[in-house]
């Protein structure tokens, strides 16, 4: 295989790339829905179409939570249903350990398996998570660095 990722990697990958559009300074996260191999839908926490970002006007701070925003997990799951794309049996790739409330969300709308790489406030989630037999696989974080190059394509070029 040489240095490629495999597919949890490739994917939790996707999941921080996508992660780079989240426009809350509180908190970057993000969430690949994938099934059979296939990329379903991507999110980013973010504000709601047309509303204020908080990387704009700042966060709207509520018990501790900022309220501005919906999670990378929510965002996701909206793209996959304005699309028509059913997630039952898919697998979320989510860089950080997905909140009780999007723990339920994912529940409800057939997600089989979770993978993250960080344990961030792994609350109520992770019992729901068990209770519905949602596998949950903790992989390394992937290397932050993407591997690009054209190899023997690039000097036959030259």
């Amino acid at each position: 295989m040489g240095n490629r990722p495999d597919w949890d990697q490739y994917f939790l990958k996707l999941a921080m790339l996508a992660s780079e559009r989240a426009t809350c300074p509180r908190m970057h996260c993000g969430c690949i829905l994938v099934k059979d191999k296939h990329v379903v839908a991507t999110g980013y926490n973010g504000s709601i179409p047309g509303d204020d970002h908080c990387d704009d006007v700042g966060c709207w701070v509520v018990d501790n939570h900022c309220i501005r925003t919906n999670h990378a997990e929510m965002n996701a799951l909206t793209q996959a249903a304005k699309r028509g794309h059913a997630v039952g049996g898919a697998t979320a790739y989510v860089t950080n350990m997905p909140c009780t409330t999007c723990a339920k969300a994912l529940i409800a709308s057939g997600i089989a398996r979770v993978v993250v790489f960080s344990d961030f406030h792994d609350t109520l989630a992770s019992q729901f998570f068990a209770k519905a037999g949602i596998l949950i696989d903790k992989a390394d974080k992937p290397e932050n660095e993407i591997k690009y190059d054209l190899g023997s394509y690039s000097s036959a070029r030259k």
